[in-house]
């Protein structure tokens, strides 16, 4: 296991200690929750083979990899939420993408300064330096008991037997049919002669197999370094890209304090920037609490909490488009983002019978993020956590797979601001804050989250894009009302993200009656498909048990069992 990083405060580490998350789990049984059963299978082995939550997030990123390439992959990246019981240490693992060092500020707009959205969604230069592989690597070899050669397997046989198609994998095929036709790999990888595979067809991998045996290995210089790394280079930039060996050979992943905050005595942590999940639930759930002082305790479900629920997320969003980028070079106000007095003066301007106008704000020039991605959380016996939530941002993501390597790209460079004001795939605006430059970090909405107190342990996470933040706002809210883990993951849901100026919802939240009222309000409502795929695990300290479950929208898969350590 890793030590406490030097040099960080002698306060914060007396705060994190004595923090509840920190005892022993229930029972001595495990629980993992994950967005498909061949990577709850691949936790399973690796924890019954004795090795721990940071082991079994090494199985699991690797088989997702494998089964699910139209959400995250090894040539994508992610965030990595992780509590090491022994220390009582949370830290956040930033395995996000980097932007090459060709990258620049204008690279996708015209002449005239037009914005040209294909660019940074489909082909290899929409695709960043991705962090996967580098993480892998460093939990294994700073958090985990076992080697890759043994957490790897599970993924290794599963890309080269195959898995079987499912229903959800066409559905994102054939949503991505045009862009996997057009490049060769992709098209032999991932469809039948350049149509959707039948259901239950199977999708094997050898390429991407050969690969994960090299970072079994030789670890991150299997992929970053060496030949490999080679046929990458080469493979963009045939493809059009702009990756360089330097590029791949410098990155790292970056461990980052999360962002903490504290609602109805429950602690939150969640993931610090580049995302901007755990800045924006904790300016939400802030302002929440202010509002709850004036008005009195809300229902989280009524009219008057739902109104503003909203009212928090548009001026949280609001500030996410000015302020959050790359930590490394950005400053942003995050203590003042966070801060009480912040949250309450934003109150002030909250009417209890009025919706607010987005355009009456404060203007700021706002991007879109792929709605797929996704998300695991698993809890060992050991009392330790993982919660993380990993993409190649859009379905398949920049539809290349590299030669010789079975690396699909990621389109994550679709995540900067291309301009002021321009949204991206799905609709979030950026400033400069987020504007493209070399070795920077797109922001992300990516928000894996704990939540607990003296009683309970929760571990959650979702993928969604742009509404990733307000569902997992959505399962913390459930946590604190007491509710079961399967009302966290499978609880209707709501989103509003400053602009487009408007509620999303799912069907089944609002009645006649309540969507009228809101309507009266002044609010725009649009009802929306189910969105999300949310994984949860919890430790109830009441009865010391485990609980998990997997987002009944998706078809992942919940267990918790008592692993057979030998």
């Amino acid at each position: 296991m890793r030590a406490l990083m030097p040099g960080w405060p002698i306060a914060f580490l007396a705060v994190v200690l004595w923090l509840p998350g920190s005892l022993p789990a229930a029972a001595g049984q495990a629980a993992v929750a994950t967005a498909h059963p061949a990577a709850t299978a691949a936790a399973r082995e690796v924890l019954e083979a004795g090795g721990n939550a940071f082991d079994a997030a090494v199985a699991i990123t690797a088989t997702l990899a494998v089964v699910e390439p139209y959400s995250s992959g090894l040539g994508g990246g992610g965030f990595y939420l992780l509590h090491d019981a022994a220390s009582g240490r949370d830290v956040m693992l930033d395995a996000r993408e980097r932007a090459p060092g060709e990258a620049s500020r204008d690279m996708y707009l015209d002449d005239e300064g037009n914005p040209q959205p294909e660019l940074s969604v489909d082909g290899a230069l929409a695709a960043g330096i991705p962090g996967i592989p580098a993480a892998l690597d460093h939990l294994a070899g700073q958090y985990g008991r076992l080697g890759l050669d043994e957490t790897l397997r599970p993924a290794i046989v599963a890309a080269r037997e195959g898995f079987e198609v499912t229903p959800m994998y066409r559905r994102l095929a054939g949503f991505r049919r045009e862009v996997l036709a057009a490049d060769p790999v992709s098209r032999e990888t991932f469809l039948a002669d350049g149509e959707l595979p039948d259901e239950g067809a199977i999708i094997r991998q050898p390429e991407l197999a050969e690969t994960l045996e090299r970072i079994a290995l030789d670890g991150r210089d299997g992929f970053y370094r060496g030949e490999l790394a080679g046929r990458l280079v080469d493979g963009v930039r045939r493809a059009g890209g702009i990756w360089c060996r330097s590029d791949l050979a410098g990155y790292r992943v970056v461990e980052r304090e999360p962002v903490v905050s504290r609602f109805r005595g429950f602690e939150v942590v969640s993931a610090a920037p580049p995302s901007s999940g755990g800045v924006a639930i904790a300016q939400i759930l802030n302002t929440y609490r202010a509002l709850e002082r004036r008005a009195g305790e809300l229902d989280d479900l009524s009219v008057p909490g739902l109104h503003y629920r909203v009212e928090a997320m548009r001026r949280a969003y609001r500030d996410r488009a000015e302020y959050l980028g790359d930590p490394d070079h950005v400053d942003m106000p995050i203590e003042r983002l966070i801060g009480a007095d912040y949250a309450a003066g934003l109150a002030v301007g909250i009417s209890p019978s009025r919706a607010t106008s987005s355009a009456s704000l404060a203007p700021v020039v706002t991007e879109p993020e792929g709605p797929h991605t996704t998300h695991f959380s698993v809890m060992d016996s050991q009392g330790n956590y993982v919660a993380a939530t990993l993409s190649i941002n859009y379905p398949f993501g920049a539809g290349v797979t590299v030669p010789g390597t079975g690396v699909l790209l990621n389109d994550e460079m679709d995540d900067f601001s291309q301009k002021p004001g321009v949204p991206n795939v799905y609709g979030l605006v950026g400033a400069e804050a987020n504007a493209i430059a070399p070795g920077k970090r797109p922001l992300s909405s990516m928000s894996p989250t704990f939540v607990r107190n003296d009683d309970l342990v929760g571990v959650l996470g979702t993928p969604g894009g742009s509404r990733i933040i307000t569902m997992v706002l959505g399962g913390v809210l459930a946590a604190t009302r007491g509710e079961p883990v399967a009302e966290w993951v499978s609880g209707p849901r709501i989103h509003h993200q400053y602009l487009p100026d408007r509620i999303e919802v799912e069907p089944d939240l609002l009645g006649d009656e309540q969507r009228a009222e809101l309507e009266a309000m002044g609010h725009e409502i649009e009802v929306k498909d189910s969105f999300g795929n949310m994984q949860a695990v919890a430790w109830w300290r009441d009865g010391d048990r485990l609980e998990a479950a997997s987002d009944p929208r998706g078809e992942g898969e919940a267990v918790v069992f008592d692993p057979e350590v030998p």
